[in-house]
Formats: structure tokens, sequence, C-alpha cells
């Protein structure tokens, strides 16, 4: 199982924080993760994770969409943050 966590404003567009799901066979890094969720649910998913610029991270760490992940990573999709 992967946990998926969303931060702030993505949190909103995807009405939820966290989920878990199950590591699909193909996909091996971030942008497959990324390209399969918005394949296995709508557009609006796709647009939310590949607004530029979206932090990723796997395991705490930030990383980008060629980080290969597996089984029992938590991975997690911050908004780009706006300062004044």
């Amino acid at each position: 199982m992967l946990i998926l966590k969303y931060f702030a404003s993505l949190r909103e567009q995807l009405a939820r924080d966290e989920e878990h799901i199950a590591l699909p066979a193909q996909v091996t890094t971030l942008a497959e993760l990324i390209e399969h969720l918005g394949t296995e649910r709508d557009e609006c998913w796709l647009r939310a994770l590949t607004a530029t610029p979206v932090v990723t991270a796997v395991n705490q760490e930030v990383c980008g969409p060629e980080q290969r992940i597996c089984d029992g990573d938590e991975i997690a999709f911050f908004p780009p943050v706006t300062g004044g």
C-alpha cells in the first residue's frame, strides 16, 4: 500500500487529505503514479497534480517525477506556495 497525502489547496481540490492505495504493478516512478491517478480518476486529478510547480516528496524527502517508488512509501503533494 502507498500512503498518499495532499496538502493545502490540493487537499481542497481533491476533497481528501490522505488515502491508502495499492501500488499498481506497472507503476514504478512518481511520474507514473501521477499519470495513473489522472487516468483512473478524472482530468481534475491530472491537472491538480501536474500544475507547475507542485512539490512532491517520497518518505518525507523532496524529489522529482523520476523518483522510484515502492510498496509502503508515503508520497506527499504540496501545491505552489505564494508569499508576500
